[in-house]
């Protein structure tokens, strides 16, 4: 058995499908590997997998473009011609376990918001000795 653990960020909306009768959450993760050169140059690499998740529609609100995930299955790789007429290989991932880590740019969104709706409900509140008795 081969199983692939990937951590990453998802780089768009997951897309929900159906095939074979089946529900499928499609989207793809992009890992970054940040390291130097031989000649001591930082450098960096990413990569994506195309991931897809089997019979699980109500995650797909919370699979969005930066949002951090983790991502536990089985890999297997497609190989094609691209453009240029080179063989290329695309890591794809069926995914069996799924955990949302945060973070991302959502995340901070969300929290703007909750910190503006606290200031609203303080806002709103009214002193104590404006009661009529």
């Amino acid at each position: 058995m081969i199983k692939l653990q990937l951590i990453g960020y998802l780089g768009k909306d997951a897309v929900q499908r159906e095939a074979n009768g089946k529900s499928v959450l499609s989207f793809r993760v992009a890992h970054t590997e940040r390291f130097k050169n031989q000649q001591g140059v930082q450098q960096e690499r990413t990569t994506w997998v195309d991931c897809a998740l089997w019979e699980k529609d109500t995650l797909a609100p919370y699979l969005t473009q930066g949002t951090q995930v983790y991502v536990e299955g089985f890999p297997s790789v497609d190989a094609y011609n691209n453009s240029a007429g080179e063989m290329v290989g695309q890591l794809r991932l069926r995914v069996m376990n799924l955990q949302l880590l945060g973070g991302g740019r959502r995340e901070e969104d969300r929290q703007r918001q909750t910190a503006g709706a606290m200031q609203d409900d303080a806002a709103m509140e009214q002193p104590a000795d404006d009661l009529p008795f």
